[in-house]
């Protein structure tokens, strides 16, 4: 892999030979493309927050209050951004967030994004609600390193069929998002009246499940486990024939005929999210798997303190990028306290507003271990694809290592809260 310097010279050499990148590494213009790239429905899906979009202002505002104080003459010739989680070595302090539904901005969705992962040694957290089952990203990924990212549903069985399929495929922890037990109140979608799984997008996971299709063919043999459906329209038949299209196996007509795609969507509906989960539930899946298990979405000192107390072996400071608590704390303002409370004893992460190389800086004098990348990729898969990712992720690896340097640290563990005032 180039180091930062080599990656910034190339994309000047090419530039002197009338080559420039397709990926912008101003931020801002790279959103700016993507959004006017993508289909309005899914850029609402992608772009959108809760409420009002406040959490999202406060997630890049809350980086903005924090201030890094170069220091001068510390010889950063040679420089080390590796980290260690769970005692695997990484390249860089990054991995990349779970985000569902790739197919609307991609063909490839998450199997472009696990090549790309996988050629940068950034690890990957496969989402719940990908469009490509976890074990094709695994196998695409090979030996690199990859989690995965579990919504727990109303089904324990199934619950426990995806940790299982985890850890077969490799997965080197399970990452418990404890924020989405219930949709946010998402203005952009609801304006469109859009929600992509709907049309069968991003339940490949559900679909590709034995215990799930289990749960169909139980659904199917009950008269009374279908509800009504709407009045027809055009658009309910275009709904349908992009949902049987997406469901696998068989020719259209025998899934069409079959019935299986819609009752899918609708089971998946039905059972996707769990707002009785409770702290005495992580007992169960402790019981299922070996793997390190980390809760995503803590903003709270106290909530960090209880997951040690029952056993988890990280945590995940995020807001879930502002799309579920309008006028929610920021991920970077919740750090610091959640990062004392634990006091070491498990890896910290944060993501939601990670948007340049000064913003991992910040976040990892705070205290972070590693940090999570969300839109940006996203941002990047949706203009040029696997090559898309790839650039954006080199464009942050390469911001990052030279904004460490030229702060005066050379290496990771040399970064902490002096840096910042």
């Amino acid at each position: 892999m180039l180091k930062a310097d080599h990656w910034q010279s190339q994309i000047y050499i090419k530039g002197f030979a009338g080559k420039i990148n397709s990926i912008s590494p101003d931020f801002d213009k790279l959103e700016a493309q993507a959004i006017q790239k993508m289909d309005p429905k899914a850029a609402g899906y992608i772009v959108g927050g809760a409420g009002r979009q406040e959490t999202v202002a406060n997630n890049r505002s809350g980086f903005a209050s924090f201030k890094i104080v170069p220091r001068m003459l510390r010889n950063v010739e040679q420089s080390d951004t590796s980290a260690t989680l769970f005692g695997q070595n990484f390249a860089s302090p990054f991995w990349l967030c779970p985000i569902g539904v790739l197919e609307m901005v991609h063909p490839e969705a998450d199997l472009a994004v696990a090549r790309a992962a996988a050629e940068t040694g950034i690890p990957y957290v496969f989402s719940n609600q990908s469009s490509v089952p976890m074990e094709t990203c695994a196998n695409a990924m090979g030996t690199a390193p990859h989690f995965f990212q579990l919504y727990w549903s109303k089904n324990r069985d199934l619950v426990a069929s995806f940790v299982q399929r985890a850890e077969a495929c490799g997965c080197a922890g399970i990452v418990l998002t404890l924020d989405t037990t219930l949709l946010g109140w998402r203005t952009m979608d609801l304006d469109a009246a859009y929600l992509p799984f709907m049309e069968g997008k991003g339940i490949a996971q559900y679909t590709s499940d034995p215990v799930f299709q289990k749960m169909l063919d139980a659904k199917m043999q009950d008269p009374n486990g279908t509800p009504p459906r709407p009045s027809l329209s055009w658009d309910l038949i275009k709904g349908l024939i992009k949902s049987v299209n997406r469901y696998p196996g068989g020719s259209f007509v025998q899934k069409l005929r079959s019935g299986r795609p819609m009752a899918a969507v609708q089971l998946f509906v039905q059972t996707y999210s769990n707002p009785a989960l409770t702290w005495d539930d992580l007992a169960f899946l402790r019981e299922h798997t070996k793997l390190p298990i980390l809760l995503k979405g803590i903003l709270h000192p106290d909530d960090a303190r209880k997951a040690l107390d029952y056993g988890m072996n990280g945590l995940v400071v995020s807001n879930h990028g502002g799309r579920q608590v309008d006028g929610s704390i920021s991920a970077i303002e919740a750090l610091p306290d959640v990062v004392a409370a634990v006091d070491q004893r498990v890896p910290v992460i944060i993501d939601s507003g990670i948007r340049s190389g000064a913003d991992v800086f910040k976040a990892l004098a705070l205290g972070a271990s590693a940090v999570g990348l969300g839109r940006p990729y996203v941002y990047g898969l949706t203009l040029d694809g696997q090559s898309g990712v790839f650039q954006v992720l080199r464009h942050l690896m390469t911001d990052f290592e030279l904004t460490m340097r030229l702060a005066g640290c050379k290496s990771v563990a040399e970064i902490n809260r002096e840096c910042l005032m």
